[in-house]
């Protein structure tokens, strides 16, 4: 099944999520290879593909896993969370309609 993973960054962590990018994204990547990947990427906190100083507000991950359960502990696991750049984390199941 398809869970969302929303992580919301704390505020002044943007110097941590640009230290923690390279791992956090290894295990996106990790994700895709194994097909279980839909989407993943950033909010900008302005209104801009490049916010620059502002940085982003946080973070949301679409991805198939076996259960709710294994959803958050790969979420717990992620090196955004262990940096201090997220200072929540949501998952919720996922039901995808559209595309087909």
């Amino acid at each position: 099944m398809l869970y969302a993973i929303h992580g919301e960054d704390a505020p002044g962590s943007l110097e941590k999520r640009q230290d923690a990018r390279t791992q956090h994204l290894e295990r996106l990547r990790c994700l895709h290879r194994e097909g279980r990947l839909l989407l993943a990427g950033p909010f900008p906190a302005i209104d801009s593909p490049d916010p620059g100083p502002a940085g982003f507000s946080g973070s949301l991950i679409v991805a198939e896993f076996d259960s709710l359960e294994a959803a958050q502990r790969w979420a717990e696991a992620d090196p955004y969370v262990d940096a201090g750049v997220y200072a929540r984390v949501d998952v919720k199941p996922f039901r995808k309609v559209l595309p087909p």
